[in-house]
């Protein structure tokens, strides 16, 4: 049973993780618009680096209660 609760948890992982990449906005080269402007300092964390946080916490709330 663990095994299969591993791969629906690394499917999942690298699904949601493949929304966050489609996510970025990227300009098109025909765009008329003109070069993009740098982003301002000071920006709040993305969401790859909060799903790795997320991720991180439930991976050792599972060892934790494995190990009981």
């Amino acid at each position: 049973m663990s095994k299969k609760i591993n791969k629906i948890l690394l499917c999942t992982l690298l699904v949601l993780n493949s929304f966050v990449g489609y996510s970025q906005v990227i300009p098109k080269p025909g765009d008329k618009s003109g070069p993009v402007p740098p982003p301002p300092p000071g920006l709040p964390i993305d969401g790859g680096l909060g799903f790795l946080i997320i991720s991180g916490i439930a991976y050792g709330v599972f060892e934790l209660k494995r190990k009981k």
